[in-house]
């Protein structure tokens, strides 16, 4: 099973992740980017403002094709339970806002970026949601790169919600504005109960 986990910036999905660890020892945890060469250009690519934003859709792309063949695919053949902190939803709430404040001809950001993923993607079994405001998520993250500014995390924000709407029955909405032991208690019995399923 694939389990993913998904949030704004300071939303806490990577203590959560590091939280699983000890519950689930013999889970594969991974995350997007990835420590591969495709995932430096993914970083390098969030360092530069100027960066084009198709070019980084596709860094992104690659880095998530790469992430599926050589880490996820194999792990899931094995029957492991996989544990993402980001997978393809962050790719479609994040570049899709990227794409839409940007100068690029593209008319439907969210669709495209989905439509791109649609003919190799694995999707998630399930996807645990750390819903939390932009401006908190903003605050707590620093805002020191690019995609840690109010405006923007809005506009993801308003991604993730489509997303959600669109497949209720994958998101478990968790409220991120609480404590730390709050998010992660709620994330272990959500994450329970699906896997009792």
């Amino acid at each position: 099973m694939l389990i993913t986990l998904e949030g704004l910036d300071g939303s806490g999905k990577t203590t959560v992740w590091e939280a699983l660890h000890d519950v689930y020892p013999d889970a594969l945890f991974t995350r997007e980017p990835t420590d591969s060469w495709y995932g430096d250009a993914v970083y390098r690519s969030i360092d530069d403002d100027d960066a084009d934003p198709l070019a980084e859709l596709f860094l992104y792309t690659a880095d998530h094709a790469d992430h599926l063949a050589n880490t996820v695919r194999p792990a899931l053949d094995e029957g492991r339970l996989v544990v993402s902190d980001r997978y393809s939803d962050s790719r479609f709430a994040y570049q899709a806002a990227t794409i839409a404040a940007s100068d690029a001809d593209v008319a439907r950001p969210l669709e495209y970026v989905r439509g791109i993923h649609s003919a190799f993607s694995r999707p998630p079994d399930a996807t645990i949601y750390l819903d939390l405001d932009a401006r908190t998520a903003a605050d707590r993250a620093g805002r020191t790169n690019k995609l840690e500014r109010d405006g923007y995390l809005s506009a993801v924000r308003k991604n993730y919600e489509r997303l959600v709407e669109a497949e209720p029955e994958r998101f478990v909405r968790i409220d991120a504005t609480r404590s730390p032991e709050a998010v992660i208690d709620s994330v272990e019995r959500a994450l329970a109960d699906i896997l009792d399923e």
